[in-house]
């Protein structure tokens, strides 16, 4: 999922915050225990969330794809005090190890988990009602979850799309279905008057966008 070179991934790796001991056992436990580990935002764009988040520091966050809970611990690091994250996940079955996770970071009354299709959960918010989002879900529905999120999105929050570099393939000549997809996406969002956008070399590509 790295597009940078090993070297400097692991140079980043040791000059950033150390990851935090709930997190440590998560990373691990996802590896061991889960298929598609790889799903997993892991240390580096973890730090890059929260301070992110810290930045924010939102009262209302969305997520949109909860895998095991790393991303969304992560961005709770930012909440305000009394602040609350919604967070989607589409697996019933983990839900358990979700709800586990977020027992062990200590976040429980902070987190609201959404078990179903993450279409139909975003469209009962209310509009203009989240500070920070993050769209790491169903990839080929990330314009779709995009357009729905933005709405929900108060002005000058932020919007957060992840792997939007694809393993490097968005600015290669590979010319697949999915790698289509995220250069649409890229595409739509860059001439999209209503919003701020920027595309950071992290992990596989974290497009961080800021609503107008």
């Amino acid at each position: 999922m790295n597009i940078l070179d090993p070297a400097l991934q692991d140079y980043l790796d040791r000059h950033c915050d150390a990851e935090p001991a709930a997190l440590q056992k998560i990373n691990r436990d996802t590896h061991v225990q889960v298929l598609q580990p790889h799903m997993l935002s892991g240390h580096y764009q973890g730090r890059v969330l929260s301070m992110l988040s810290k930045l924010v520091r939102p009262e209302r966050i969305l997520e949109v794809g909860a895998f095991t809970g790393y991303a969304a611990i992560c961005l709770a690091e930012g909440l305000a005090e009394g602040g609350t994250i919604d967070t989607i996940e589409v697996n019933p079955e983990l839900e358990n190890r979700l709800r586990s996770n977020f027992e062990i970071a200590g976040i429980t009354s902070q987190v609201r988990l959404h078990i179903g299709d993450a279409a139909k959960k975003i469209v009962a918010f209310n509009d203009n009602y989240f500070d920070l989002a993050f769209i790491d879900a169903d990839k080929k529905s990330n314009l779709a979850y995009y357009q729905a999120v933005i709405q929900k999105t108060k002005p000058g929050g932020l919007v957060i799309i992840d792997n939007v570099l694809w393993k490097g393939k968005v600015y290669g000549e590979e010319n697949d279905t999915q790698t289509e997809t995220f250069r649409k996406l890229n595409i739509q969002i860059t001439v999209d008057p209503r919003v701020e956008k920027i595309i950071l070399p992290v992990r596989d590509g974290l497009l961080v966008i800021r609503k107008l």
